[in-house]
């Protein structure tokens, strides 16, 4: 890697205070889980490297009347211990227990989860974020693609997001705060992520000086049931082909809401609208979930490779729909 400043700071002043004006000019470092791999593969070169991690007021989980907050330093191993995360968002628990390395769920961070990279491996080896050769064209649509999206693939990126966390907190209506230079503002979960257009962007609206500094569920969400399904080669570690987060509110035995986002299958976290509306004032049933699931990848582009991803949505929207509905944690 890089020659690279390193900071320390104590406040959310100070370390907004040292990041830049770009994206080169400094990296906040959180768990480290992914920026240290990138910056040892000269992906990222930051010329200095914040590290928040002795940041006050960026850890903990604190529940109140408006709803629950996180800070964006708590790790996948406190998320999981918290017991109001426990009893009111199994979706939360299911996607942190999918992270099965001890030392990254000891390491990793819920803010760092969230803004992590893309690990499209075109990315990783250095051809940038939208992964095009030398006269523009895309590297992924007809080269090894297996892994990459089936929706929202219209181009120019087709790498999937990441984060584990991502499809649950979006179905549980979760809202985000930052803080930077302009002051601080809170975004929906929903709109966090965007689908970058060049190599130059970013696949969030964080800016170079901003810090994510806390996670807020509302309390409108904790009457909802929810669950996350991930589909992935082996249960060790590894990156999951295909996942679903529902968020469920039941009336009589009838769904009056249902949440359903798909993860790892497109460049953002993947809402359902379409699977949404299918699910609408009915009873959680085997064939009810099915025909859900079929909804959800409506509209789906499978690449050269990857036409299996379908079959695993399905199958992940339908088995988070029966776990929501029998409250499994």
């Amino acid at each position: 890697m890089e020659r690279f400043e390193y900071a320390h700071p104590t406040t959310q002043h100070e370390a907004i205070g040292l990041l830049g004006s770009s994206w080169n000019d400094a990296a906040v470092l959180a768990g480290g889980t992914d920026l240290i791999s990138l910056m040892k593969e000269y992906v990222v070169t930051p010329k200095r490297v914040v590290n928040i991690k002795n940041v006050e007021g960026l850890d903990g989980i604190h529940s109140n009347a408006e709803g629950v907050t996180i800070g964006a330093l708590v790790t996948m191993d406190e998320l999981l211990a918290d017991k109001t995360i426990r009893s009111e968002f199994p979706a939360l628990v299911h996607a942190a227990e999918g992270i099965t390395s001890p030392q990254i769920r000891a390491m990793g961070t819920v803010g760092g989860d969230l803004c992590q990279r893309p690990r499209c491996w075109y990315f990783r080896n250095g051809y940038g974020l939208l992964a095009m050769d030398e006269s523009g064209h895309s590297l992924v649509r007809d080269g090894e693609n297996r892994y990459h999206a089936i929706l929202g693939n219209s181009g120019p990126a087709y790498f999937v997001n990441p984060s584990s966390l991502a499809p649950a907190l979006i179905a549980l209506d979760a809202k985000l705060q930052l803080e930077g230079r302009k002051g601080k503002r809170e975004v929906r979960a929903s709109e966090f992520f965007i689908i970058p257009k060049s190599d130059s962007e970013r696949e969030n609206v964080l800016e170079p000086h901003e810090v994510l500094t806390h996670i807020v569920i509302p309390a409108s969400s904790r009457g909802f049931r929810s669950a996350t399904y991930e589909v992935r080669h082996k249960t060790a570690l590894d990156w999951p082909l295909a996942a679903a987060a529902v968020a469920v509110k039941l009336e009589g035995g009838k769904v009056r809401e249902g949440r359903i986002v798909l993860g790892h299958v497109a460049p953002i976290p993947w809402p359902a609208p379409d699977a949404e509306k299918e699910l609408e004032g009915k009873s959680i049933t085997e064939s009810t979930a099915a025909s859900v699931g079929e909804a959800a990848v409506r509209g789906a582009k499978p690449l050269s490779q990857n036409g299996y991803k379908i079959q695993l949505t399905k199958v992940a929207v339908k088995r988070a729909l029966l776990a929501a509905a029998k409250g499994e944690a």
